[in-house]
């Protein structure tokens, strides 16, 4: 008696979902997750508008009043509270990133900006075709990310100071322009900030300029930023700079208009 064995090759769901007539998507989780949209080139022009449909929860979620110990949290200061470039109550992360008074001055974030997909396939194990460099096992948002506005304060040294900005500023009058006027002035030209407001609200309060570089420390490092070229700027390259890029990441540099030739 001949046996027959079928084999069958698995085939990611994100091929159905991606042939799924319009009609047929129903906001289910199994659908949903593999929505086109998740993945490249669909996410890299997503927008606020389309992230929000599906995820509006994360700027109406509310904070708890009383922590679990029973502390009020209208008579504590969070950690972003300290510093006086952040004005009113307490609110969640999305909140103050999206759509609090700070974050609507001086950036422009997306949801994009942070999140560049959820692949399923990436929760445990690397996939062959998956550069290892881009792998971040679970991480919603790539932590380098992150590191842009919250690392720890540039080394002190390298600026001529003669102790941390938190010892120090009280010198330089509590102003980061006084030096930054004529040093590094091609600064802040990313898609996801609003350098004139930032310029013009960095001289009013200097905790602006500083919550972004050490104000607001979660890591005990300093992102690397690009030396951009500015006016000025000394032909030779110090030792702590020379593996510095001069450029900002290609996903985060600023369109430029063409103009047409007629």
């Amino acid at each position: 008696m001949k046996r027959y064995y079928l084999f069958l090759t698995l085939i990611p769901l994100s091929i159905f979902a991606m042939t799924l007539p319009a009609a047929e998507k129903t906001i289910d989780y199994q659908r949903a997750q593999w929505d086109p949209i998740h993945f490249q080139p669909a996410i890299a022009s997503a927008t606020n508008k389309q992230c929000l449909s599906c995820h509006q929860e994360v700027l109406d979620r509310k904070l708890q009043t009383k922590s679990p110990a029973g502390v009020e949290a209208a008579s504590t200061l969070a950690w972003y509270q300290t510093l006086t470039s952040y004005k009113g109550p307490q609110q969640t992360f999305h909140q103050r990133h999206l759509t609090s008074d700070l974050a609507t001055q001086v950036m422009d974030m997306k949801c994009t900006t942070c999140h560049q997909g959820s692949n399923p396939r990436e929760e445990a194990i690397i996939p062959p075709d998956q550069n290892q460099d881009q792998f971040t096992l679970r991480k919603s948002v790539n932590p380098e990310t992150c590191l842009m506005c919250h690392g720890e304060f540039p080394d002190y040294k390298r600026m001529g100071l003669t102790s941390h900005w938190n010892s120090s500023r009280d010198i330089f009058q509590n102003n980061c322009l006084l030096c930054h006027v004529g040093v590094r002035t091609t600064r802040h030209q990313v898609n996801f900030l609003k350098a004139e407001a930032i310029e013009t609200a960095g001289k009013k309060d200097s905790d602006v300029c500083f919550g972004c570089h050490g104000g607001r420390q979660w890591y005990r490092i300093s992102y690397p930023y690009p030396r951009h070229a500015w006016d000025g700027m000394a032909k030779a390259t110090p030792d702590w700079a020379k593996d510095r890029p001069t450029e900002s990441h290609p996903r985060f540099k600023l369109q430029t208009k063409k103009v047409s030739k007629k």
